[in-house]
């Protein structure tokens, strides 16, 4: 178990990111500045619901993609 204030390392879109322990995927999307817009998380290689995000913990080691839903025509 994490003990609070303790960083884990993910892998956030390819690239190596440190978060506090213990934080949820809705945690880490306003970390990004992206709450309240139109994107899809993947956490290894699992399409996470948007409405599931706040229940979905992340943990050292994770995959996540984030990626932004861009509108044209």
């Amino acid at each position: 178990m994490s003990t609070p204030n303790e960083s884990i390392q993910l892998t956030l879109n390819g690239e190596p990111y440190a978060m506090t322990a213990g934080l949820t995927a809705a945690d880490l999307v306003e970390q990004l500045g992206l709450g309240g817009r139109r994107i899809a998380v993947e956490i290894n290689e699992q399409i996470v619901p948007k409405s599931q995000l706040a229940a979905t913990p992340l943990a050292a080691g994770d995959q996540i993609e984030v990626v932004h839903a861009i509108g044209g025509g």
